[in-house]
């Protein structure tokens, strides 16, 4: 299988990328840190009996660099069968606070960039007629969360939409599309976040790639505690977001 992972430089877009690499896969890597890419990619390429790795820089704001950054990696992997979306950033401030480059960035980065990267995937697995779509959002999508992480939450929420809507659009068709909504997980995103509930940044992986192998339409990961929380999140009280973060 050929895949194509963004924001692969760190956290869960690395984990994700040396997992499948190391199991065979063929990988495109892409994120906006070259370097650390292609010692990533050298590391990767000692396994014995990883695959194939193509690495390329990405800024997912810049939009119209988007579709050439991708499809010159998909050209140089020699097609594609599975794409995640997962370049992202958790900057934030409580709204109204004099920071607003911080939530306009992780709007653009998150929603308006992940556009930009599926409006180019697509438009390869709709040429193929077939593919596999990962989104990665975040149970932060399920319910607007206060403070500095409001505008996260709506971005995510954002992403998930789009992924309903093109679920929609792709049933009974052989281009597949899956939203993933990872809980706290030991990334940079999450560094702030104080909780009990999170999951070592293996542990997460693990769980993101076996979830993402099922091709659901959705799934939260870990699956423990975030499918039950998650289904209730919507409805539950202020106070039960308040004290997640």
């Amino acid at each position: 299988m050929r895949i194509l992972i963004t924001g692969a430089s760190s956290g869960l877009g690395e984990g994700m990328a040396r997992t499948y690499a190391e199991r065979g896969e063929d990988v495109g890597l892409l994120a906006r840190r070259l370097d650390r890419l292609e010692a990533l990619k050298a590391e990767i390429s000692a396994v014995p009996g990883s695959g194939a790795v193509e690495v390329g820089a990405l800024d997912v704001t810049d939009f119209g660099a988007v579709p050439g950054a991708i499809t010159e990696v998909v050209g140089r992997m020699g097609g594609l069968d599975r794409a995640i979306i997962n370049a992202g950033i958790g900057k934030g401030a409580p709204l109204g606070t004099g920071k607003p480059h911080a939530n306009l960035e992780t709007i653009q980065t998150n929603l308006t960039g992940a556009v930009a990267q599926i409006e180019a995937v697509l438009e390869i697995f709709r040429a193929q007629g077939r593919g596999h779509l990962v989104l990665i959002s975040s149970i932060a999508g399920q319910r607007g969360m206060p403070k500095a992480q409001t505008a996260y939450s709506a971005s995510k929420a954002g992403l998930t939409a789009i992924g309903e809507g093109l679920q929609a659009e792709f049933a009974g068709s052989d281009i597949t599309v899956t939203v993933i909504k990872p809980g706290f997980i030991e990334t940079d995103i999450n560094k702030g976040v104080k909780t009990s509930m999170k999951s070592s940044l293996g542990d997460g992986v693990k769980a993101l790639v076996k979830a993402i192998d099922r091709e659901p339409k959705e799934a939260a990961v870990p699956s423990w505690p975030w499918a039950p929380l998650g289904a209730v999140l919507r409805h539950a009280p202020d106070e039960l977001t308040r004290r997640l973060i």
